[in-house]
């Protein structure tokens, strides 16, 4: 009855121990994924974009992705993140910096999942100059 009585004791602590590492597995998994593809093309909104390049950045549960500077992109989209758009990316351009008055479009554009949700969003500035201004040295598009 002894050794009957052992063996129960045994398998239901090996079940509990089981449980309670699949519950702490589970808990560290958890998160909201960000995940996102990053391009810069010429062109605007209202016609055809011909992507110049793009990169893959992934936040959320660690940085990653073929992004050259993953933690640096990150940290930017997460303080530039606000009201459900990517807006707060764009600063005053630098006073400091003249670009020419040409039209030659570049579009950037953010597609993917941030933190939990389905997100898409472009912003087009009037030429790469304007656009390097305008994003003041950031490392989200600095690929």
């Amino acid at each position: 009855m002894l050794r009957r009585s052992a063996a129960v004791s045994a398998a239901a602590l090996l079940c509990l121990a089981g449980a309670v590492g699949t519950a702490e597995a589970g808990s560290t998994s958890l998160y909201a994924p960000s995940a996102v593809v990053l391009s810069v093309g010429k062109g605007d909104a209202s016609g055809p974009i011909t992507v110049l390049r793009a990169t893959t950045l992934g936040c959320a549960p660690v940085p990653g992705g073929t992004h050259p500077a993953p933690e640096a992109a990150c940290a930017e989209l997460k303080a530039g993140f606000a009201g459900g758009g990517f807006g707060g990316l764009l600063a005053s351009p630098d006073p400091d910096r003249a670009c020419p008055q040409h039209f030659d479009p570049v579009t950037v554009t953010l597609d993917g999942v941030w933190e939990g949700a389905r997100t898409s969003w472009q912003h087009t500035f009037s030429n790469a100059c304007v656009m390097g201004a305008t994003l003041n040295g950031g490392e989200a598009f600095a690929f």
